[in-house]
């Protein structure tokens, strides 16, 4: 009775190392998943930091002072 009981025990144990194992993995794969995308979106707001501080210069441009910027596509007011 005692040896049935502890290898009940024991496939018991071995069971839950198991889900326990497959649960590590998938957890491993989702934090890598999440890696990739917190690199992902690292590089896209390095780029669009970058846009912005570029933005940023052109409006501080010589044509600040005048009050006004004039885009390439733009008439001056006087046209």
């Amino acid at each position: 009775m005692f040896l049935l009981e502890r290898t009940a025990v024991i496939t018991h144990i071995h069971i839950m190392i198991e889900a326990l194992e497959e649960q590590i993995a998938h957890l491993t794969r989702a934090m890598e998943d999440l890696s990739d995308v917190v690199a992902k979106q690292d590089t896209e707001l390095r780029h669009l930091t970058q846009l912005v501080e570029s933005l940023g210069k052109k409006i501080q441009g010589p044509d600040s002072e005048s009050g006004g910027i004039i885009f390439s596509d733009e008439r001056p007011p006087h046209y």
